[in-house]
């Protein structure tokens, strides 16, 4: 068995370049600064929020994109300075709550247009800068609501299933070009997401924030719900050489709510 240092964990991506979208924030923003510590000589990152990406402050060559995934146009600019790619991160999202029978279509397509169209957006994208290459490895954010049906989440959850099985489809596309594609289906994230809910937001005028968390992670059996970096961790180990035999896979994070 091939002893691994500290030192080489912590060098894991030394001279790789990566793309991660929704980097602004959240897991993107924990995946951006855990790439960069452990030694991304590049990274490209895709957000709507120009001030949070401006504040990351990593430690590595980044090249900052402002704009919506779901903007083809972005990536008719933005694929050609891929060259090189390793890696890459497909986590851009948006919340939405509400019954399926109360939806608008103007709020189906603004979810589907960033979880979904925006997801395949960055991921065709990502899969031609590595064929062009010689191959590597994505990872995209789903959801446990896209594994266990959960009332009231409508378009997100869906868009999280979609994605969820386009990792699979891409990981059988891509490995003849040595790309591997996987997915990851987190619980309960302690991130912005949530704050575009409007039960949310009532919840924390009245209880706070932190006692808001805490209140929803009961519905997890182990009590509590996960950080971005943690997700982060979990993500990059798919990402990297050490999950170099795990494609097509999505692996459930959550603290045991499907269970």
């Amino acid at each position: 068995m091939t002893n691994i240092s500290n030192q080489d964990f912590n060098r894991t991506f030394e001279g790789r370049i990566a793309l991660v979208t929704g980097a602004a924030s959240g897991i993107g923003a924990a995946c951006a600064r855990a790439l960069s510590k452990r030694g991304a000589a590049k990274l490209f990152l895709v957000d709507v929020d120009e001030e949070g990406l401006s504040a990351l402050n990593l430690e590595c060559d980044v090249e900052t994109i402002i704009g919506s995934v779901g903007d083809e146009a972005l990536w008719d600019v933005l694929e050609p300075r891929l060259t090189g790619l390793d890696h890459a991160i497909v986590n851009a999202g948006i919340g939405s709550g509400g019954p399926i029978s109360d939806l608008t279509m103007s709020e189906w397509r603004r979810i589907m247009d960033v979880n979904l169209d925006g997801a395949f957006l960055t991921l065709r994208s990502a899969m031609r800068a590595m064929k062009a290459s010689d191959g590597g490895s994505a990872v995209i954010t789903a959801s446990t609501t896209g594994v266990k049906p959960v009332p009231g989440v409508g378009p997100y959850g869906i868009s999280k299933a979609a994605v969820a099985h386009m990792a699979r489809i891409a990981a059988m596309e891509g490995a003849k070009d040595n790309i591997r594609v996987n997915a990851i289906a987190p619980g309960g994230v302690d991130t912005a997401i949530w704050e575009s809910g409007d039960d949310f937001r009532r919840a924390v005028e009245r209880f706070g924030r932190d006692a808001t968390i805490q209140k929803m992670a009961q519905t997890t059996p182990s009590g509590r719900f996960a950080s971005s970096e943690e997700i982060a961790d979990s993500m990059l180990f798919m990402l990297s050489d050490a999950g170099s035999n795990i494609t097509g896979h999505v692996l459930v994070s959550d603290g045991g709510f499907t269970l």
